[in-house]
């Protein structure tokens, strides 16, 4: 390299400095690659109910049990044992599903249709807490049992692992936002993040949230946090 092309080099070098040190010069912005989208799969969640072993006797007779049909998150599962259910006005949903293992208090979960079916004004809560909930019969093939409070339409919600939670950097019980759906795209809010380590990363929306925006079980979900 010659004399002159290293005396020119070093004169932009230091024209390029004084004017830095001037602030006449703006800095150079990193270009941040976008983070990835928060996303998660949707599980569908139809009408069902929890009960204790007391009340699955009532309806299955002394010394039932459940059998399982297939295996759901955090040890739970569908059984095989279905009831029906009734409401004040005497209209009835058939085949409504129990989940196990059984549960300290008795709980009905439905979506707001069913409800409007039986007449009937459930509270939107969080699963298991049951005070001051709807009233509801449920008949079983033994027998059958009316309980002053239990029925629920469930608060839309998201399952995820302490390692899932961490990486999408919410906590428990958090409250987020989230885009859903293809054709019929719409946005929920209000959804509650639960956190366990037996938990299976998994939004549950009930069938009436699904049908609104077309959604069916595994497709996804985005989280926006508000």
């Amino acid at each position: 390299m010659s004399a002159n092309v290293e005396a020119l080099q070093q004169l932009i070098m230091e024209a390029v400095q004084k004017e830095l040190n001037k602030g006449s010069m703006k800095s150079i912005t990193p270009i941040h690659t976008p983070a990835p989208k928060q996303v998660v799969p949707i599980g569908v969640s139809a009408r069902h109910l929890h009960v204790t072993q007391e009340h699955l006797e009532i309806l299955f007779g002394e010394g039932a049990t459940l059998h399982p049909k297939k295996e759901l998150m955090g040890g739970q599962y569908a059984a095989n044992e279905c009831v029906t259910i009734v409401g004040i006005n005497l209209r009835v949903i058939e085949n409504v599903r129990i989940l196990g293992p059984v549960r300290k208090e008795t709980q009905v979960e439905l979506a707001k249709t069913d409800a409007i079916r039986l007449g009937i004004n459930p509270p939107i809560r969080e699963s298991g807490k049951i005070q001051g909930s709807a009233p509801i019969t449920i008949v079983g093939p033994k027998g059958a049992l009316y309980l002053n409070e239990g029925c629920i339409i469930a608060k839309r919600h998201i399952h995820m692992s302490d390692k899932d939670a961490e990486v999408f950097g919410v906590s428990d019980n958090e409250i987020v936002a989230v885009e859903i759906g293809e054709e019929r795209k719409g946005r929920f809010e209000n959804v509650q993040v639960r956190v366990h380590p037996s938990f299976t990363l998994e939004m549950h929306i009930d069938t009436d949230e699904a049908n609104a925006l077309g959604v069916k079980c595994n497709q996804t979900a985005t989280i926006i946090k508000n």
